[in-house]
C-alpha cells in the first residue's frame, strides 16, 4: 500500500485534541445545578444507558475522522506488469563419439564428462532451442535445436558408444549441425564441437564445413578434450580381462582453431574435467541471450473504501444524534 499524498497524516494529530477537549468539556461541565441533603434514596435507582450512548456517538465522530484522514492520503495499490523479450540462441552441440573418447585422461572419461558438462550447460539456458549432432565414421542428428530440454537431456543420457562405426568425421559433424540450423530465423546461430582427435573420415574436410557455416553466419566453438602426451585407455584383454594402455594425445588444434577463428569463435583445450566444465561456463557468458525488460507500472486508487467508511461512521453518529441524544430545547 502507497500513498499519494501522504503529508495529509499531519491532520491525525487533530483527532487526539479533540477528543481530550470534549473528554475535559464533559468532566468540567458536571456540576450540580440543585443541592439535596442526601442522595442516598437514589443509590438504588437504574441507570440510564442513554446517558453513555453519547460515548459511542463520540466514537463514531473520531473513527470517521481518521478514515476521512486516510482517504485524503489517498492510499493506493501499485501494480506492475513486466513484459520480457527475449531473442533466443539457436545452439547445436557436436559431440564426438569415436572410442577414443572413452580414454580415462578426464573423469570418468572422455565421453561421461562431455555428457555431464552437455547437460549441465542446457540447465543453465532458458529461452535457447538446442540440439545435438553426434558423430563418429558418420554423423547423425540426435535431436533438432528444440526448446524441450527434458527430451534433450534424456536422449543424452541414452547415447552409447560404438553404436556408429568408428572414426572421427569432425567436417561431416559440423555439416550435419549447419543443415540443422541454416533455415532458422534466430538472430544468433552457435555450434559447439567437442572432440578429442583429428578428422580422418567423413565426405566434407572440417574447414569447408566451416565456409558453409559462415555462410549461414554460425558461429563455431571448438573444443579439444584430453591431456597432453599420453592418456590411459581401457583394452579388453580376452586373457586377463580389462587392462590400461597409454595411448598417444593427437588432437588437430591447428584446424579446431582456424574453423573456431573463420566463423567468429573460438578454440578452448580442455585436459581435465574441471577444465571442460570451465569451458563450457565460459561459452555460456559468451553466448548470453539478450532479454528485455519492459515494466509497466499503474496505480489503482484505494481512497473510496476508506472514504465510504468515513461517511458511514459519520451518518451513524448524526442518526444516533437525532434519535436517541437529540435535546430538547424548552420554549421560552
Amino acid at each position: 500500500m502507497e500513498f499519494a499524498d501522504p503529508y495529509w497524516f499531519w491532520a491525525l494529530i487533530i483527532v487526539p485534541v479533540l477528543a481530550g477537549l470534549y473528554i475535559y468539556r464533559f468532566f468540567s461541565g458536571r456540576q450540580a445545578s440543585l443541592s439535596f441533603s442526601s442522595l442516598d434514596q437514589m443509590n438504588d435507582l437504574p441507570g440510564n444507558w442513554k446517558s453513555h450512548i453519547h460515548w459511542v456517538q463520540a466514537m463514531l465522530i473520531w473513527t470517521g475522522l481518521v478514515f476521512l484522514i486516510i482517504a485524503l492520503a489517498r492510499p493506493q495499490e501499485r501494480l506492475t506488469t513486466v513484459e520480457r523479450n527475449a531473442e533466443g540462441i539457436d545452439i547445436v552441440m557436436v559431440l564426438d563419439m569415436s572410442t577414443s573418447m572413452l580414454a580415462e585422461d578426464l573423469k570418468p572419461n572422455r565421453f561421461e564428462a562431455a555428457r555431464q558438462v552437455a547437460k549441465d550447460f542446457v540447465d543453465k539456458r532458458e529461452t535457447d532451442r538446442i540440439g545435438l549432432v553426434t558423430f563418429a565414421m558418420k554423423s547423425f542428428t540426435v535431436v533438432p535445436p528444440t526448446l524441450d530440454y527434458r527430451l534433450l537431456k534424456q536422449l543424452i543420457d541414452d547415447l552409447e558408444m560404438g553404436v556408429i562405426q568408428d572414426g572421427t568425421a569432425i567436417g561431416m559433424g559440423i555439416a550435419t549441425a549447419v543443415n540443422r540450423m541454416k533455415e532458422s530465423p534466430a538472430e544468433s546461430k552457435v555450434i559447439i564441437l567437442l572432440t578429442d582427435g583429428q578428422n580422418n573420415a567423413g565426405e566434407i574436410d572440417p574447414v569447408t564445413a566451416a565456409d558453409l557455416a559462415l555462410t549461414y553466419n554460425i558461429k563455431i566453438y571448438t573444443i579439444g578434450a584430453g591431456t597432453r602426451g599420453t592418456a590411459p585407455y581401457p583394452i579388453q584383454d580376452p586373457i586377463f580381462g580389462q587392462r590400461y594402455q597409454n595411448v598417444q594425445v593427437n588432437i588437430d588444434e591447428e584446424m579446431l582453431t582456424q574453423v573456431a577463428e573463420l566463423t567468429g569463435g573460438r578454440y578452448f583445450r580442455a585436459t581435465d574435467s574441471e577444465q571442460l566444465e570451465s569451458v563450457y561456463a565460459e561459452i555460456d557468458e559468451l553466448e548470453k541471450t539478450e532479454v528485455e525488460e519492459l515494466i509497466y507500472t499503474d496505480y489503482e486508487d484505494k481512497y473510496p473504501l476508506y472514504l465510504s467508511i468515513s461517511l458511514i461512521l459519520f451518518g451513524l453518529s448524526f442518526l444516533i444524534k437525532i434519535t436517541i441524544t437529540q435535546t430538547i430545547t424548552p420554549l421560552d
